[in-house]
């Protein structure tokens, strides 16, 4: 498939179909789990990421990603969001506490967060930490920004919380694919909805596409169980 910039792509499909391996592709994430592999090329600004000779920090500093499970570091919430940006850029302390302070209100975490930065990030509730990892992956300014089912582990009532603030980035134009069970999200805020089953792309359209008017047998048994 094919996406551009500033569109937003909402991955789907039942458990296990492939959706966070076909995610993990994207930053070569998948080198970290020992026996994978990935075959074909994806290419991003007419480069071939899979190509071994590509530098792969680079790739990383370019695509940011948000896990399911809260991954906040042990350190302090400035230190959180700092860190990526360290690694890349030599940024002043000016320069530095302005680009947390952004990352923090795209976040919507800035007002809860200010006058506790120096506080542990393993302090803060389950909903709060997800969006430090989503202010430390927005504060190197990437390319891409992959969510795999970023309110899975989440409690029901953080779960809103995290949905707001991805809607708010993906209205605010920053190019995004989001695995997600959260159809509410799909129809709301993707620009397409990309279905997956056993490992095969069997859809990908408009979310009134996908929701109206499905092609595939599969996609509409999908829907009739998710959506009764």
């Amino acid at each position: 498939f094919e996406m551009g910039d500033h569109e937003v792509v909402a991955l789907v499909g039942p458990s296990g179909c492939g959706k966070s391996t076909l995610l993990r592709t994207l930053n070569r994430m998948y080198s970290l789990y020992p026996g994978q592999r990935a075959e074909g090329e994806i290419i991003m600004n007419g480069v071939n990421v899979l190509d071994p000779k590509h530098d792969l920090n680079a790739l990383r500093g370019q695509v940011g990603m948000v896990f399911q499970k809260p991954t906040p570091f042990p350190m302090s919430i400035y230190d959180n969001i700092a860190f990526g940006v360290k690694l890349y850029e030599n940024l002043n302390k000016r320069d530095m506490d302005e680009r947390v302070e952004w990352a923090l209100k795209k976040a919507a975490l800035w007002t809860e967060a200010k006058d506790k930065l120096n506080q542990s990030g393993l302090s803060l509730s389950g909903g709060q930490q997800q969006r430090v990892a989503i202010a430390r992956a927005l504060a190197m300014q990437p390319k891409l920004m992959l969510f795999d089912e970023p309110t899975s582990a989440l409690d029901p009532e953080m779960i809103q919380e995290v949905l707001e603030v991805i809607i708010d980035l993906a209205k605010s134009g920053i190019t995004m694919v989001v695995v997600t069970h959260e159809m509410g999200f799909a129809r709301e805020a993707a620009d397409r909805v990309i279905f997956m089953d056993e490992g095969v792309i069997l859809e990908d359209g408009t979310p009134e596409h996908f929701f109206e008017n499905p092609q595939n047998d599969r996609t509409k048994l999908f829907l009739s169980k998710i959506l009764r």
